[in-house]
Parts: C-alpha cells; sequence; structure tokens
C-alpha cells in the first residue's frame, strides 16, 4: 500500500506548489500592470466608449440627452467647417512630418559623431519638456508683423519682406507648423540618435572597404537599418500632428478667417462655445476613425520598406 501512495501524495505536493507559484505570480503582476491597467480604463476607455455614445445623442451638457441616431454624423459630413478643420489638420499634418523627420535626422547624424554630444542633445531637448502653450506664446512674439525679430532682422540683413505670417491665410498653417518642426525636433532627434548608435559598425566599415561613398553608405546600410525608427517616429507623428491645437488656439484663434481652424480646434468649438456636446462626440469620432484609418494603412506599408534585424 505504502509503495502506491507515495508517489500520488507526492505529485500533489508539486502541483499544489506550481499552483501556488502561478498565483504568486499573477498577484505579483496584477500589482504592477494594475495601476496602468485602471489608468487606461478611466482615462482612456470609458471616455472612448463615452463619447462614442453622446455621438448618438442630442445634449447641451446640462439638460437630458435625446437619442438621435446617425443624425450627427450626416450634419458634421454636410458641414463646411468640417472640411475647412479637416484640410487645415491635413495641410499641417503634411508639411510638420515629413520636415520634421527629415530635419532631426538631419541633426541626429550631425551629433552623432561629435563630442560634447550630451550637452547638445540636452540642448535641443529642452522645448519639448517646455509646455505648448508658453511655446506658443514664445513664437506669437517671435512671428509678429510689427516687432517680430524673424521679420525684422530677415528685413534689415537682407531687405526682404517677409510675409504677415500669422495674419495672412496662405502662410498661417505652414508658419504654425514651423513652430511644430522646432517643437518636437529634440525628440524625435534623440529617437534617431539611438537608432544611429545601433547600426553596426562593422556594417559601415565593411561598406567603406568595397569602396561606397557616404552617400551609398546612408542609403544602402544606414538607412535601411534605421527603418524601424523611422516607422514608429512617422506613425507617432501623424498622431501627434492630427490632435494639433494648442498652437493654433494661442496663436490665431483658428484665424484668419478660419485658416487655422484644425479638428480639435473644430471639436473644442462645438462642445464648449456651441455647447453641442453631440456633434463635438461626432467630430470626434471622425477623427478617431481618420487617425485608426491611417495608423492601419502605416502599418500595412511598412511591411514593403521597414527592416527588422532578424
Amino acid at each position: 500500500m505504502a509503495t502506491t501512495t507515495t508517489p500520488n501524495v507526492g505529485t500533489a505536493m508539486t502541483g499544489r506548489r506550481r499552483m501556488n507559484r502561478q498565483t504568486s505570480d499573477l498577484l505579483w503582476a496584477l500589482l504592477f500592470v494594475g495601476p496602468q491597467l485602471l489608468g487606461l480604463i478611466v482615462f482612456s476607455l470609458i471616455p472612448l466608449i463615452s463619447a462614442f455614445y453622446l455621438s448618438l445623442t442630442n445634449w447641451d451638457g446640462f439638460g437630458s440627452r435625446t437619442f438621435i441616431g446617425m443624425q450627427n454624423f450626416i450634419e458634421q459630413f454636410q458641414s463646411p467647417d468640417l472640411r475647412i478643420a479637416l484640410w487645415n489638420t491635413l495641410l499641417y499634418t503634411l508639411i510638420a512630418v515629413p520636415g520634421g523627420l527629415m530635419l532631426s535626422l538631419l541633426v541626429a547624424m550631425g551629433l552623432n559623431n561629435i563630442a560634447g554630444k550630451t550637452f547638445y542633445r540636452l540642448l535641443y531637448f529642452l522645448p519639448v519638456v517646455t509646455g505648448s502653450v508658453a511655446v506658443s506664446v514664445v513664437w506669437l512674439y517671435l512671428l509678429n508683423d510689427d516687432f517680430g525679430i524673424i521679420n525684422t532682422y530677415v528685413q534689415s540683413w537682407f531687405g526682404i519682406d517677409l510675409p504677415s505670417w500669422l495674419t495672412d491665410s496662405r502662410f498661417v498653417v505652414p508658419a504654425i507648423a514651423v513652430m511644430g518642426i522646432w517643437w518636437g525636433l529634440g525628440y524625435n532627434m534623440v529617437i534617431f540618435l539611438a537608432g544611429l548608435q545601433n547600426v553596426p559598425t562593422s556594417l559601415l566599415e565593411a561598406a567603406q572597404i568595397d569602396g561606397a561613398n557616404k552617400w551609398h553608405i546612408f542609403k544602402s546600410v544606414t538607412l535601411p537599418l534605421l527603418s524601424p525608427t523611422i516607422f514608429f517616429l512617422t506613425v507617432t507623428s501623424f498622431i501627434g500632428s492630427f490632435q494639433v491645437f494648442d498652437q493654433s488656439n494661442v496663436m490665431t484663434g483658428g484665424g484668419p478667417g478660419k485658416a487655422s481652424y484644425t479638428m480639435v480646434f473644430h471639436i473644442y468649438t462645438l462642445a464648449f462655445k456651441d455647447f453641442t456636446f453631440g456633434k463635438s462626440s461626432a467630430a470626434a469620432v471622425i477623427l478617431f476613425l481618420v487617425i485608426m484609418l491611417v495608423t492601419i494603412f502605416q502599418l500595412y506599408a511598412q511591411r514593403r520598406w521597414v527592416h527588422y534585424e532578424d
């Protein structure tokens, strides 16, 4: 009898220990992941579901909500303000994202192999930790027609009269995009710099021995190895640029006319000026869908040009 029961008892004890260990691992995992998960649910998931619900209602923010189905979406798609906001946001994105990425990559390559790299990295990163409103106020003065130092110095040094950046509807979005490029330069540069330092020097040396010049080394070695970094920054930059608001709100108030009226400005206006929270939520859902579609396209397209190291 003893020879048949002892292995069963040992197996049961081993199974119990394994279960206790799994329970302990689960509790530790919940302890570390729980706060983040709770924050995600409270500050992201619940507002997202609430926005979807509010987009189907008529609500002024105070009284009772009335379910009206897709009426808010129909009105938004017929609204000229939505089309203006979408175009201005797209124009800002087309200027700020490619321009910001190319300039950041150039700066990162310039800093990659020089002495005092940490100092310059800190110098370029300082605007990133500055609030968007403060940066917008500074650029509001820099681009001022009457006393802004950009127009004043260019006119005095080169005799060139620059346009009225913030009051001319043709230049206001490019001017705000230039400010956005300057503001995000440090963050993108730091990510590019990290990517450049991961490029194996053995590959660069092998290309030099084979007689490749600097352009061919950059095109055939550095750029393919840097493609995951470029892809990451492209996705995050597109998402961030579609949400531009502070700059146009502080610097131009959406003007002149509605020349710098962006999507988030449109959502803000509908909610907190017109008190039409249903329409505002519908516009927010449309913006969410646009960002989601662009991101899905980027994820699909990255298979053709992003190279991951195996």
